[in-house]
C-alpha cells in the first residue's frame, strides 16, 4: 500500500516539527566518543523513491564557535533511494537538549553514497519501506501535533526538502584545519570534519520495540512466494548489536523487504556488509595488504570515509595536462640535522625549522619527507621504482606536497646517508650528529605538474596542492633493494582523476 504524496507531505511537515520528546534516535555508528544516529520517528517518504529523515552527530564534547558552543548537530537529509544520493537541507546545532542555532543550506549539493560507507547505512534505513501500521503511527503523530495547544504544522521544512538539492559535511571539531595524520605524522592533529555515516542494508530494527505490529493486508500467496528468498537475511548484520527479535517480528521484517522498492537484498550484499562490520569491530590498522589494505581503508574507521567517497583523491596517473607558463617553485631548503624513523608505514625524515617553499602566493614550511615503493604517481601510465614526498604546511594549515620520482641508475649519495642511519626497529628514532642538504634530492630541472588532490594515506583528506617534478632522480638498484627489505610495497593505487585540471610547464 502506498501513502499518497499529499498525505506524506502533510505528515512529514508535522513530524519534522515535532518536539524532541517524540524522537526515536537509533545508533548507526560510533567511534572515539562520537555517535551517528537516525531518528526513526522522523523518516518520511515524500514521493516514490524519495525519503526525508533526520540524523544526528553527537560529539561527546562541546565545540565553541562564533554561533555558540554545541555538543551535537542534527541534519535533515533528503534521500534519493533509487539513485543512491542524498542532500542536507537543514542543520540544527544542539547543546544538551537546547537548540543553539538553526541554519538552512544556502548552496546545497547532492552527494553520491559510496558502497560500504556509513552514508549507505543511513540511506538504507531511511529508504526502508514503512508498513501500513507504521504509516498509521505517523498519521497519529501528525494528528496529535495538530491538536489544540500543540505546535502547528510547519510546511516550510518539507518544501525545502522537496525542492532544494543539498550539501552534507558536518563540522565536528574546533576548527576546519585539514588533518595530516600520516603524511605529516602528527598524531595530535585529528580530522576536523566527518562525513555523515551510512547504513548497512542488512540492518533490521524493530520499530515497535517488541510490541505486536498492526496487521498488514499483504496478499498471502505473494508473501509466501517471497519468503524463501528473504530467509538468508533473517539474521541482523548491524554494526550496532541488537537484541534477538521473536519469529513473528522477523516474519514482518521479511514482508517489509518484499515490498521495498529497492527489492530484496542479494546474499552477496549481505555478506559484504557483514564483512565490513567485522573489519571495524576487529579494530584493524590500515596498511597496504591484507584486511587493512587500501581497498578497505574507508571501512576501518568512520573518519576514513573520504578514502572511498572523495572526488579529488591522490595519487593519480598524471596525463592530459594543459601546458602553461607555471611559476617556478621558490625552494629554500636549509642545511639541517635530521631525525629518521621507521613509522611502520614508511621511512620518514624530520628536519629542523627554516626550510620553506613559496608558490602561488603562499609560503609553506617543510614538515617532513618520506619514501614510497613504487612511486605512487604515474606519468602518462609510466611507473617509477620509488618516490619521495616532501610535505609542507602553511600558517593556515593548508598542505602542499612535492613529489620526486626515483628511477634506477647511479647511486644517490644523500639517500645512502639516510640508509646508513636506518633505525633497527619500528618507531625507533635515530638522530645522527651530521647535517644534510635536502636540495641534493631534487632534480636539476624543476619543471613540474600540478593538481589538487589528497593525502595518499588515511584519512585521505583533500584540498592538498600537489607538485610532481617531471625529471626523475636516479637511485641505485642496491638502494631500492635495501628499502624493499623493509617495505616491498607501500604505495596506494592510483585514483580516478575525475576530470581534474592538471597543469604542466610547457
Amino acid at each position: 500500500m502506498r501513502v499518497s504524496t499529499t498525505f506524506s507531505a502533510l505528515v512529514a511537515a508535522t513530524v519534522f516539527s515535532a518536539t524532541t520528546q517524540a524522537a526515536d534516535w537509533q545508533a548507526v555508528a560510533t567511534s572515539g566518543g562520537e555517535r551517528v544516529e537516525i531518528d526513526k520517528a522522523r523518516i518520511v517518504r515524500t514521493a516514490p523513491g524519495k525519503t526525508t529523515a533526520w540524523t544526528r552527530l553527537t560529539l561527546g564534547r562541546e565545540v565553541a564557535d562564533a554561533g555558540g558552543s554545541y555538543s551535537a548537530v542534527q541534519a535533515m537529509n533528503r534521500y534519493d533511494c533509487e539513485g543512491k544520493r542524498f542532500a542536507t537541507v537543514r542543520r540544527v546545532y544542539m547543546k544538551a537538549n537546547h537548540m543553539v542555532r538553526e541554519e538552512s543550506i544556502s548552496a546545497p549539493k547532492e552527494m553520491s553514497v559510496s558502497a560500504g560507507s556509513v552514508d549507505e547505512r543511513l540511506l538504507s534505513e531511511a529508504c526502508r519501506l514503512r508498513t501500513v501500521g507504521e504509516a498509521q503511527q505517523v498519521a497519529e503523530i501528525a494528528a496529535k501535533a495538530a491538536a489544540p495547544g500543540k505546535p502547528g504544522v510547519m510546511h516550510a521544512d518539507m518544501l525545502a526538502a522537496a525542492e532544494t538539492p543539498v550539501a552534507h559535511t558536518m563540522p565536528v571539531a574546533d576548527a576546519p584545519k585539514p588533518d595530516t595524520t600520516t603524511e605529516t605524522r602528527s598524531a595530535a592533529e585529528r580530522p576536523h570534519f566527518i562525513d555523515l555515516p551510512k547504513i548497512d542494508k542488512s540492518q533490521v530494527e524493530d520499530p515497535y520495540a517488541g510490541a505486536k505490529p498492526p496487521e498488514t493486508k499483504t496478499p498471502p500467496a505473494k508473501a509466501e512466494a517471497k519468503k524463501p528468498e528473504a530467509k538468508p537475511e533473517a539474521k541482523p548484520m548491524a554494526r550496532v548489536p541488537a537484541a534477538s527479535a521473536p519469529s513473528s517480528v522477523m516474519s514482518r521484517h521479511e514482508r517489509e523487504r518484499q515490498l521495498a522498492t529497492s527489492g530484496l537484498l542479494r546474499p552477496s550484499v549481505v555478506r559484504r556488509n557483514a564483512e565490513d562490520a567485522l573489519l571495524e569491530r576487529k579494530n584493524i590498522q590500515w596498511g597496504y595488504e591484507g584486511e587493512g589494505s587500501p581497498a578497505n581503508w574507508a571501512k576501518l574507521r568512520p573518519d576514513f570515509g573520504l578514502c572511498a567517497s572523495g572526488h579529488r583523491q591522490s595519487p593519480i596517473d598524471v596525463r592530459d595536462g594543459i601546458k602553461v607558463d607555471l611559476e617556478p617553485i621558490a625552494i629554500d631548503y636549509k642545511r639541517s640535522q635530521f631525525r629518521i624513523v621507521d613509522t611502520g608505514h614508511d621511512i620518514q625524515v624530520n628536519v629542523g625549522d627554516g626550510s620553506t617553499i613559496a608558490v602561488m602566493g603562499r609560503r609553506y614550511q617543510l614538515q617532513q619527507l618520506h619514501f614510497h615503493r613504487p612511486a605512487e604517481e604515474r606519468i602518462n601510465g609510466k611507473s617509477f621504482d620509488m618516490g619521495i614526498h616532501f610535505v609542507h604546511r602553511d600558517e593556515e594549515g593548508k598542505l602542499a606536497i612535492i613529489a620526486v620520482l626515483l628511477e634506477r641508475g647511479s647511486e644517490q649519495p644523500l639517500i645512502q646517508t639516510l640508509w646508513n642511519n636506518l633505525p633497527l626497529e619500528v618507531d625507533q628514532e635515530v638522530s645522527p650528529s651530521l647535517a644534510i642538504d635536502l636540495n641534493d634530492l631534487l632534480p636539476k630541472d624543476r619543471s613540474y605538474y600540478t593538481y589538487m588532490g589528497s593525502l595518499t594515506t588515511p584519512p585521505c583528506s583533500e584540498d592538498v596542492l600537489w607538485m610532481v617534478f617531471k625529471q626523475p632522480v636516479q637511485i641505485s638498484a642496491e638502494q631500492v633493494t635495501i628499502f624493499s627489505r623493509l617495505y616491498k610495497n607501500n604505495a596506494r593505487p592510483v585514483q580516478p582523476s575525475n576530470n581534474r585540471l592538471i597543469k604542466e610547464n610547457r
